[in-house]
């Protein structure tokens, strides 16, 4: 296994769309375990594939305090369950340091195949569908700092340009 590296905003490879993946075989699964070893060591609770460079509709997940729940959303899609909306401080490994308020739909329906190309479905609320909805963003080339007022979004960016000269 290996530990890749997590593009930063404002790279723009972060912007690319993902495309389906195609076939659930041993180079997607070897993906799989290098994306949970890089989001363990990070540490964060969700990595898109997007986020390590790599632009497929993948995402790894794990909540759990102790690493024991992985969760793996191969082409995931959701649909909201709710028109309620709810605030949640959301952080992100792509812009390190920064935690903001973002509205999102509280309950979501989740579709996608598990590590093995079985497909599932599951009712996700709280930061199961908080997080769920982040990490589909990223497949999609959005960021949760895309939610903020300009101003907030251009302060952030600024400060991770002058972190990456000054650490570059």
């Amino acid at each position: 296994m290996a530990i890749l590296n997590i593009l930063e905003f404002p790279d723009p490879r972060l912007r690319t769309v993902a495309k389906p993946v195609e076939s659930v075989d041993d180079d997607l699964r070897r993906l799989i375990d290098d994306m949970f070893e890089t989001m363990y060591a990070a540490p964060g609770i969700g990595l898109a594939a997007t986020q390590v460079n790599v632009h497929q509709r993948l995402v790894v997940m794990d909540l759990s305090e102790d690493k024991s729940e992985p969760r793996v959303f191969i082409n995931p899609e959701f649909e909201p369950l709710t028109a309620e909306l709810g605030p949640y401080q959301e952080g992100c490994l792509s812009v390190p340091g920064f935690y903001e308020n973002v509205e999102r739909p509280l309950q979501v329906r989740i579709r996608a195949l598990d590590r093995d190309g079985q497909p599932f479905e599951l009712v996700a609320e709280g930061l199961l569908a908080v997080c769920i909805q982040h990490e589909c963003d990223h497949l999609n080339g959005k960021l949760f700092v895309d939610y903020l007022s300009t101003l907030k979004r251009d302060r952030i960016r600024k400060k991770l340009e002058k972190q990456h000269r000054q650490h570059g």
